[in-house]
């Protein structure tokens, strides 16, 4: 025990770390309190003054023990008086003060004797309760910065509404008055002064409403458990009023219970109890079996009364537990209505039926894996955090892939902090053959099959697992995707869209040039089959071979001239290697040959000279103009080289 009162006045927050790691819970979010900016949630809270409780800390607010900042054997003893359960303790007190403050007012001989010494002990506690308050340290509303000077925190409290309320429920009037005048009875005025009691059942309200907040408890149950708690009150109230209205009325005979049992103060006390919660519940409930009901005026104004509440509280009873049921069930019906929704789009449209299997396929899909998906799950968190949990989720799926061999780490990481993930079921298409390059795919898990069309007829290429790449030819070459890629099982991917890919390769022309250098390495190697189906795919690597064999040292020149779409959005256009009114005599465009624009004239020149076998001195426009500057020219424009 010494060693932990030693770790206490070290440092308080200690403690709070080494007991049972409620600060990695995040269960000091669930508070309603929030700490001001610079307030951390790992010992970086302002420390408050000497004897001075932290109010944030959940020490103080649930079961932990309380903060004393001090450094005096007087904490030890604090610490000591007001244990972990303290909070918890006084819940349990309030709780008997609901049951014991109506119940004692319906029958006084109970708060008269048995009750009396234990409502004696409950007081002394919230007495102690309200000394502990001068001590809590408390944000103020317009700075929210921590208010920790004494004399503040008491001026506070003496001047808030609460402290005379805290005081009047805790001071022991009847004990008072029979110390004052020596009587035992002092009449039924001190049943009514017994239920100031009841304002302490806002700690109640407070307390769900933290619990509601708090993570580690169902939020079903939590509810329900509070609403449970309210019905119970509120029968167990309307009871004690009505008994004591009985027993108050001149003509004890004409009243709900006197006409049954004409002694019933002289009966058993729980006798008369059991007979006054019967009448609540069946009024509660709209039963009203009639054995039980009013007979003087009295009772009969209270019961109209009684039942407008009940009209009340049953609606707040049955409009929160639909909300419960409804929310629980609220992804099922979106759901359903969805696919209902399809399924009547695609019977409109008379759609096929594999397309429609395949939209029901990925629209149930979707909601199975709702709580996987990525960007809905983390997408209300900040962007670092984001980044974080996509490098741990996809970096070395995307180290592993071919493209990004041997690019620095700095590259990888931006990558993957745009990295968007999806699930695909069996049989579903990511890629269409022919259609734009919006995104770039790499394989988590799963399978896929890579397919071509010809004549009508669908050819299968290859397949491909985790780690492989989709869609990078029609990315890198900003041309329309050359296959069709098929999901063969349930498959994760992760995408990136053709812009975003673009402008993080832009300023690192390193990285850029060595995916290039990795992509022309797997169109090296890719079967025959595959090349066959991309026309200029043969052109590229016959015009890196030939430079690699005919012009070594100028290979990597070459390779940056193809690579320039890495380091910037390059402009694909197509060069033909004669005048171009030769064409509008011929009224036909000979076929040219499809390259990256280079970044100067020369350069051009130089390549045209290359691929045609001839002297090139000036580029000209499809209209005969002559091009003096490259920015002049446009993506896929038709450029003619002369002599």
């Amino acid at each position: 025990m010494s060693s932990r009162v030693e770790a206490v006045t070290e440092s308080p927050w200690l403690v709070r770390r080494a007991s049972s790691g409620q600060i990695k819970s995040f269960a000091a979010l669930s508070s309603s309190l929030l700490p001001a900016f610079g307030a951390g949630l790992d010992g970086n809270y302002p420390s408050p003054k000497k004897y001075v409780i932290a109010p944030y800390d959940p020490r103080y607010r649930s079961v932990i023990p309380i903060p004393f900042i001090d450094r005096s054997a007087w904490d030890a003893f604090l610490i000591s008086l007001f244990s972990r359960w303290w909070q918890m303790f006084l819940m349990v007190l309030v709780f008997y003060s609901a049951w014991a403050s109506p119940f004692e007012l319906a029958f006084q001989r109970v708060g008269l004797g048995s009750l009396l010494v234990f409502d004696l002990v409950v007081d002394v506690f919230f007495g102690i309760d309200i000394a502990v308050s001068f001590s809590v340290a408390y944000f103020d509303s317009s700075t929210y910065l921590l208010v920790d000077d004494r004399r503040k925190i008491a001026g506070r409290y003496l001047t808030s509404p609460g402290l005379v309320m805290d005081v009047a429920s805790t001071v022991p009037f009847q004990i008072i008055y029979r110390i004052l005048t020596g009587k035992k009875n002092g009449g039924s005025v001190f049943g009514v002064v017994s239920l100031l009691r009841l304002w302490r059942l806002r700690r109640a309200s407070k307390l769900f409403a933290r619990l509601e907040k708090d993570i580690r408890f169902s939020y079903f149950w939590t509810r329900y458990v509070k609403l449970i708690c309210v019905t119970l009150f509120a029968v167990h109230s309307a009871a004690c009023v009505y008994f004591w209205m009985a027993t108050h009325h001149h003509n004890k005979e004409e009243t709900w219970i006197g006409k049954l049992i004409p002694d019933f103060e002289e009966r058993s006390i729980w006798m008369g109890y059991i007979y006054a919660v019967y009448w609540s519940i069946t009024t509660l409930t709209t039963v009203g079996y009639g054995d039980l009901h009013a007979w003087n005026t009295g009772e009969k104004i209270f019961t109209i009364f009684l039942m407008l509440f009940n009209i009340g509280l049953t609606a707040y009873l049955i409009g929160n537990m639909t909300n419960l049921i409804v929310h629980s069930a609220t992804r099922t019906f979106i759901m359903r209505d969805t696919i209902h929704q399809i399924s009547r789009f695609a019977s409109k449209h008379r759609l096929p039926d594999g397309m429609r299997e395949q939209m029901m396929a990925h629209l149930q899909l979707k909601f199975k894996t709702m709580e996987l998906q990525q960007e809905e799950v983390i997408a209300d968190l900040p962007k670092a955090i984001r980044s974080t949990i996509a490098q741990h989720l996809f970096q070395r799926t995307v180290e592993a892939t071919y493209l990004f061999k041997g690019v620095s780490k700095e590259f990888i990481v931006q990558l993957v902090s745009e990295l968007k993930a999806e699930y695909f079921p069996p049989k579903m298409d990511i890629i269409i053959e022919n259609e734009i390059p919006t995104d770039l795919y790499i394989i988590v898990s799963g399978a896929v099959d890579i397919l071509t069309s010809k004549n009508g007829t669908e050819k299968f290429l290859t397949a491909l697992g985790p780690a492989d790449v989709l869609g990078e030819i029609g990315v890198i070459f900003n041309v329309p995707q050359p296959f069709t890629v098929r999901s063969k099982r349930l498959c994760q991917v992760v995408r990136i869209s053709h812009r975003h890919f673009m402008q993080i390769a832009q300023p690192y022309s390193a990285d850029g040039k060595m995916v290039f250098s990795n992509f022309i390495q797997f169109l090296k190697e890719l079967g025959k089959d595959l090349v066959e189906e991309v026309p200029f795919v043969p052109d590229v690597l016959s015009q890196v071979n030939a430079e690699d064999e005919e012009h070594p040292e100028e290979s990597e020149e070459v390779e940056h001239t193809i690579s320039n779409d890495m380091d910037a959005e390059a402009k694909r256009v197509t060069i033909h290697g004669h005048h171009p009114d030769t064409s509008k005599r011929e009224e036909t465009v000979l076929a040219g040959k499809l390259i990256f624009l280079p970044d100067s004239i020369k350069k051009l020149l130089e390549v045209a000279e290359r691929s045609f076998g001839m002297q090139a001195s000036k580029v000209l426009s499809a209209d005969g103009a002559e091009i003096d500057e490259i920015c002049a020219i446009r993506d896929d424009d038709h450029l003619f080289i002369c002599r």
